[in-house]
Protein backbone atom coordinates (compact mmCIF):
# COMPACT_ATOMS: atom_id res chain seq x y z
CA UNK A 1 0.00 0.00 0.00
CA UNK A 2 1.69 3.40 -1.01
CA UNK A 3 2.09 6.08 1.83
CA UNK A 4 -1.48 7.32 2.93
CA UNK A 5 -2.12 10.28 5.30
CA UNK A 6 -5.25 9.09 6.85
CA UNK A 7 -7.37 11.65 8.71
CA UNK A 8 -9.68 10.93 11.49
CA UNK A 9 -12.61 12.72 12.40
CA UNK A 10 -15.49 14.11 14.45
CA UNK A 11 -16.97 15.10 17.83
CA UNK A 12 -15.31 15.18 21.18
CA UNK A 13 -14.82 11.39 22.35
CA UNK A 14 -15.67 9.82 18.97
CA UNK A 15 -13.05 7.64 19.32
CA UNK A 16 -11.05 8.99 16.85
CA UNK A 17 -7.90 8.69 19.27
CA UNK A 18 -8.67 4.55 19.90
CA UNK A 19 -9.49 4.04 15.92
CA UNK A 20 -5.91 5.76 14.96
CA UNK A 21 -3.78 3.37 17.26
CA UNK A 22 -6.18 0.02 16.09
CA UNK A 23 -5.06 1.50 12.44
CA UNK A 24 -1.32 2.24 12.58
CA UNK A 25 -1.43 -1.04 14.73
CA UNK A 26 -2.80 -3.09 11.62
CA UNK A 27 -0.50 -1.22 9.24
CA UNK A 28 2.50 -1.94 10.93
CA UNK A 29 1.12 -5.87 11.41
CA UNK A 30 1.64 -5.67 7.40
CA UNK A 31 4.80 -4.72 7.29
CA UNK A 32 4.30 -0.92 7.11
CA UNK A 33 5.59 2.22 8.19
CA UNK A 34 2.99 4.15 10.15
CA UNK A 35 2.88 7.59 12.88
CA UNK A 36 0.25 9.12 14.40
CA UNK A 37 0.71 12.36 13.54
CA UNK A 38 -2.06 14.81 15.48
CA UNK A 39 -3.00 18.44 15.49
CA UNK A 40 -2.32 20.88 17.56
CA UNK A 41 0.84 19.55 17.31
CA UNK A 42 3.68 19.54 20.09
CA UNK A 43 4.96 22.07 18.37
CA UNK A 44 5.25 25.97 19.83
CA UNK A 45 1.76 27.02 18.43
CA UNK A 46 0.15 23.78 19.09
CA UNK A 47 1.27 24.19 22.60
CA UNK A 48 -0.40 27.47 23.00
CA UNK A 49 -3.58 26.00 21.61
CA UNK A 50 -3.40 23.10 24.09
CA UNK A 51 -3.05 25.80 27.22
CA UNK A 52 -6.03 27.68 25.45
CA UNK A 53 -8.14 25.00 24.86
CA UNK A 54 -7.60 23.58 28.58
CA UNK A 55 -8.55 27.05 29.99
CA UNK A 56 -4.80 27.85 31.02
CA UNK A 57 -4.84 30.91 29.62
CA UNK A 58 -7.12 33.02 27.64
CA UNK A 59 -6.42 34.40 24.12
CA UNK A 60 -10.15 36.61 24.53
CA UNK A 61 -13.27 36.38 26.32
CA UNK A 62 -15.40 36.85 23.78
CA UNK A 63 -16.40 33.78 22.20
CA UNK A 64 -16.65 34.63 19.19
CA UNK A 65 -13.43 36.36 18.88
CA UNK A 66 -12.05 33.33 20.48
CA UNK A 67 -12.83 31.36 17.73
CA UNK A 68 -11.73 33.60 14.87
CA UNK A 69 -8.51 34.05 16.57
CA UNK A 70 -7.91 29.82 17.35
CA UNK A 71 -8.69 29.58 13.94
CA UNK A 72 -5.71 31.51 12.68
CA UNK A 73 -3.88 29.92 15.43
CA UNK A 74 -4.74 26.09 14.31
CA UNK A 75 -3.97 27.10 10.46
CA UNK A 76 -0.74 28.43 11.01
CA UNK A 77 -0.04 25.08 13.28
CA UNK A 78 -1.12 23.65 10.25
CA UNK A 79 1.06 24.42 8.06
CA UNK A 80 4.17 23.42 10.51
CA UNK A 81 2.14 19.86 10.62
CA UNK A 82 2.23 19.30 7.06
CA UNK A 83 5.62 20.91 5.76
CA UNK A 84 8.26 20.99 8.71
CA UNK A 85 11.35 19.39 7.75
CA UNK A 86 11.34 17.20 10.81
CA UNK A 87 8.44 15.00 11.18
CA UNK A 88 6.13 17.11 9.06
CA UNK A 89 3.24 15.07 7.13
CA UNK A 90 4.67 15.60 3.81
CA UNK A 91 8.76 14.64 4.91
CA UNK A 92 6.81 11.02 6.86
CA UNK A 93 5.36 9.88 3.36
CA UNK A 94 7.58 11.38 0.52
CA UNK A 95 10.64 10.63 2.28
CA UNK A 96 10.45 8.32 4.91
CA UNK A 97 7.82 5.84 3.43
CA UNK A 98 5.55 6.22 5.93
CA UNK A 99 1.79 6.09 6.41
CA UNK A 100 0.45 9.16 8.44
CA UNK A 101 -2.65 9.21 10.67
CA UNK A 102 -4.33 12.55 11.98
CA UNK A 103 -6.39 12.90 14.80
CA UNK A 104 -8.53 16.19 13.56
CA UNK A 105 -7.30 18.15 10.12
CA UNK A 106 -8.61 21.40 8.96
CA UNK A 107 -12.10 19.73 9.18
CA UNK A 108 -11.84 20.64 12.49
CA UNK A 109 -11.33 24.25 12.20
CA UNK A 110 -14.58 24.46 9.92
CA UNK A 111 -16.39 22.39 12.46
CA UNK A 112 -15.21 23.43 15.48
CA UNK A 113 -14.33 27.95 14.64
CA UNK A 114 -17.97 28.53 12.57
CA UNK A 115 -20.86 29.62 14.60
CA UNK A 116 -22.34 31.02 10.97
CA UNK A 117 -22.18 31.57 7.48
CA UNK A 118 -19.60 34.30 7.82
CA UNK A 119 -17.24 32.59 10.61
CA UNK A 120 -17.28 29.62 7.83
CA UNK A 121 -16.54 31.54 5.16
CA UNK A 122 -13.32 33.04 7.02
CA UNK A 123 -11.80 29.56 8.71
CA UNK A 124 -12.56 27.73 5.00
CA UNK A 125 -10.45 31.14 3.28
CA UNK A 126 -7.88 29.77 5.97
CA UNK A 127 -7.13 26.75 4.89
CA UNK A 128 -8.56 26.32 1.57
CA UNK A 129 -4.74 25.76 0.21
CA UNK A 130 -4.39 22.95 2.77
CA UNK A 131 -4.50 19.89 0.25
CA UNK A 132 -7.03 16.74 0.66
CA UNK A 133 -5.98 14.00 2.92
CA UNK A 134 -6.07 10.94 1.13
CA UNK A 135 -9.18 9.47 3.40
CA UNK A 136 -11.01 10.85 5.80
CA UNK A 137 -12.64 8.53 8.42
CA UNK A 138 -15.59 10.36 9.80
CA UNK A 139 -16.87 8.52 13.34
CA UNK A 140 -20.02 9.99 13.55
CA UNK A 141 -21.87 9.49 16.98
CA UNK A 142 -24.74 10.39 18.53
CA UNK A 143 -24.50 13.69 21.25
CA UNK A 144 -25.65 12.09 23.59
CA UNK A 145 -22.88 9.21 23.67
CA UNK A 146 -20.43 12.03 23.65
CA UNK A 147 -21.72 14.12 26.15
CA UNK A 148 -21.55 10.77 28.73
CA UNK A 149 -18.11 9.91 27.84
CA UNK A 150 -17.43 13.45 28.53
CA UNK A 151 -18.70 12.88 32.14
CA UNK A 152 -15.53 11.17 32.80
CA UNK A 153 -12.63 12.97 31.58
CA UNK A 154 -10.29 14.12 33.67
CA UNK A 155 -9.88 17.84 31.51
CA UNK A 156 -12.19 19.56 30.20
CA UNK A 157 -11.60 22.24 27.23
CA UNK A 158 -13.77 25.14 26.28
CA UNK A 159 -15.56 23.29 23.55
CA UNK A 160 -16.87 20.50 25.30
CA UNK A 161 -20.27 21.77 26.35
CA UNK A 162 -23.59 20.49 25.00
CA UNK A 163 -24.32 23.70 22.81
CA UNK A 164 -21.34 23.74 21.46
CA UNK A 165 -20.84 19.94 20.48
CA UNK A 166 -24.07 19.90 18.98
CA UNK A 167 -22.72 22.56 16.88
CA UNK A 168 -20.36 21.28 15.54
CA UNK A 169 -22.08 18.28 14.90
CA UNK A 170 -24.26 19.87 12.85
CA UNK A 171 -21.30 21.24 10.81
CA UNK A 172 -19.53 18.48 10.24
CA UNK A 173 -22.82 17.05 8.58
CA UNK A 174 -22.80 20.15 6.27
CA UNK A 175 -19.01 20.04 5.59
CA UNK A 176 -18.85 16.45 4.99
CA UNK A 177 -22.37 16.20 2.79
CA UNK A 178 -20.50 18.47 0.16
CA UNK A 179 -17.07 17.06 0.66
CA UNK A 180 -15.69 16.09 -2.74
CA UNK A 181 -12.83 13.92 -1.35
CA UNK A 182 -12.60 10.43 -0.68
CA UNK A 183 -14.63 9.56 2.69
CA UNK A 184 -15.81 7.02 4.71
CA UNK A 185 -18.30 7.86 7.13
CA UNK A 186 -18.79 5.22 9.84
CA UNK A 187 -21.63 4.71 13.22
CA UNK A 188 -19.23 5.51 16.03
CA UNK A 189 -22.06 4.13 17.88
CA UNK A 190 -20.70 0.32 16.99
CA UNK A 191 -17.58 -1.44 18.46
CA UNK A 192 -14.44 -0.58 18.00
CA UNK A 193 -13.93 -3.58 16.96
CA UNK A 194 -16.61 -3.12 14.66
CA UNK A 195 -15.13 0.42 13.26
CA UNK A 196 -11.60 -1.26 13.48
CA UNK A 197 -12.69 -3.72 10.58
CA UNK A 198 -14.63 -1.23 8.63
CA UNK A 199 -12.00 0.98 8.14
CA UNK A 200 -9.29 -1.87 7.27
CA UNK A 201 -11.58 -3.43 4.79
CA UNK A 202 -12.39 0.01 3.33
CA UNK A 203 -8.92 0.53 2.67
CA UNK A 204 -7.55 -2.90 1.63
CA UNK A 205 -10.82 -2.35 -1.29
CA UNK A 206 -9.57 1.48 -1.99
CA UNK A 207 -6.01 1.74 -1.86
CA UNK A 208 -4.26 -2.35 -2.06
Amino acid sequence: MQPLFIVLEGIDKAGKTTQAEGLKQYLINQGDSAIISSEPTEGVIGQLIRNAMQNEIFLMKNKAKFDQQMAYLFAADRHYHLYNEVDGVYKLIQQDDCHVIATRYYFSSLAYNSNNQEEFNFVYGLNQRFPNPDLVVYLDIPLEIALSRLENAVYKEVYETKDKLQQVKDNYDKIFQSYDGQILTIDGNNSIEQIQQEIITYLEKQFS
